[in-house]
């Protein structure tokens, strides 16, 4: 069976349709096995929505990137620009200025397959690209499985937050990853 490369590059408004669809589908994985398929299909509803990624996507503080294979959106990871806005995220994410990683997500059948690793690779780059000394995220305090990839990727517990998805609160691990940033190369001296 032949590979199919994955490329990582920024989303535009013409994406919106494709990244809602993708949204909706790997959503529901991430949630606790409490939550509600009625709350979850609020919460697509009101934030994954087709109309919503189109705003997402003008949100000049908002960077959207999106993972294809074959010419097909398999995953995305949405980036947003500024501290924290949660009073009490903001006491445990440190590090300024970062970015947060607001949403990563990639469809499961393509889980294992070098997808999350590729958006968070990414993610990374454009941080230190763009002198972010952080980067935080919040994950479900079930979701085992994300919280493995961002230990494996270098991210710390550092605090935790509440979630709402339609009614119900869910409960969050904050976890942040400070970024090194490259230093230029020391020119060679002359002697003489």
């Amino acid at each position: 069976m032949t590979m199919v490369a994955v490329d990582v590059s920024r989303a535009g408004l013409w994406d919106a349709e494709a990244l809602s669809d993708v949204a909706a589908a790997t959503f529901p994985l991430a949630c606790p096995p409490n939550a509600s398929p009625e709350d979850i299909e609020v919460f697509i509803d009101e934030v994954l929505s087709y109309e919503r990624f189109g705003e997402y996507l003008s949100d000049p503080l908002r960077t959207v990137l999106k993972a294809t294979k074959g010419g097909k959106i398999v995953g995305y990871a949405m980036l947003l620009d500024g501290p924290p806005e949660d009073a009490e995220v903001a006491k445990v994410v440190t590090l300024r200025p970062i970015l947060e990683i607001s949403k990563m997500y990639v469809l499961p059948g393509q889980h294992g397959t070098g997808v999350s690793t590729a958006l968070m690779d990414a993610a990374v780059e454009f941080a230190r690209a763009n002198s972010y000394t952080g980067v935080w995220l919040g994950v479900n305090q079930h979701n085992q499985r994300a919280q493995r990839f961002y230990t494996k990727n270098g991210f710390e517990t550092v605090g935790t937050k509440t979630f709402r998805v339609g009614t119900q609160l869910h409960h969050d691990f904050v976890m942040q990853r400070s970024i090194q940033l490259t230093e230029p190369a020391a020119r060679p001296s002359r002697s003489g």
